[in-house]
């Protein structure tokens, strides 16, 4: 998981910005307007902070499944893996607003909590069914927003539908040869490795949703600059749910 900061942003129209730019653990960023958005009132900088990666994703990652946010879209059954962790958490939310059934795995404590996202039905992946990743109601997945690691193809290839995907967050090298592999023969199972596209319109679209109390950014926990160490511990411990935070001070 990665860390999210806010930073004092200092443009044209004010000091409440969000920013798809990268970079963190500074005070000051320099951003580029198309990938700028402001930050209404009604969101905290603190909430706002988890949109741009994580957020981003989610949404990314959905939209490459076929999930659309007009109403058009087909129903389709999806599956979130770490559906706890910072990008999963936005993945359930996004894909409820997009009309999707979705099954989540996630660990035992969480499950209230994911299923309270809207989630159809929650796996806790330390029991044998969530190990196999199979949908209690028998459902094969259209996609998969696949948000961890260790999970081989032969685990997601008899839980797939004809046509599904699994769309792989952190893909390593082993998944992006998988996917060329899947590419060249035409497979119609495949593996999608995702690497975020920021863009403005997306930012937009998730502000407004955060804004209108369509989606929430849950914080794990909040650490100043000064602490940033406790930060990364928490983080690479792996079992934070939600977004880690480091505030810069006023």
């Amino acid at each position: 998981m990665l860390l999210t900061m806010y930073v004092k942003c200092i443009t044209s129209v004010g000091l409440h910005m969000l920013c798809s730019n990268g970079g963190g653990l500074a005070e000051y960023a320099v951003a580029s307007e198309n990938l700028t958005v402001k930050r209404p009132p009604e969101v905290s900088a603190a909430e706002g902070a988890g949109l741009p990666i994580a957020a981003g994703t989610a949404l990314q990652a959905l939209r490459t499944i076929g999930a659309k946010f007009d109403g058009t879209g087909k129903p389709m059954n999806v599956l979130v893996t770490a559906a706890s962790g910072g990008v999963g958490l936005y993945a359930v939310q996004l894909a409820k607003r997009a009309g999707l059934h979705v099954t989540a795995t996630c660990g035992a404590r969480n499950v209230e909590l994911v299923k309270s996202l809207g989630a159809d039905e929650v796996l806790d992946y330390r029991t044998p069914e969530g190990a196999t990743l199979q949908s209690p109601s028998g459902k094969k997945y259209d996609g998969v927003v696949h948000c961890t690691v260790g999970t081989s193809w032969s685990t997601f290839e008899p839980v797939l539908a004809a046509t599904g995907k699994v769309i792989d967050i952190t893909p390593n090298l082993t998944a992006i040869l998988k996917s060329a592999l899947h590419s060249v023969t035409f497979a119609r199972k495949r593996l999608v490795p995702l690497l975020l596209s920021p863009n403005k319109a997306d930012l937009e679209f998730l502000v407004g949703l955060l804004k209108d109390g369509k989606l929430e950014t849950l914080i794990d926990s909040r650490f100043p600059l000064s602490e940033v160490s406790k930060a990364w511990e928490k983080s690479i411990e792996g079992h934070a749910t939600g977004k880690i935070i480091v505030e810069m001070g006023d």
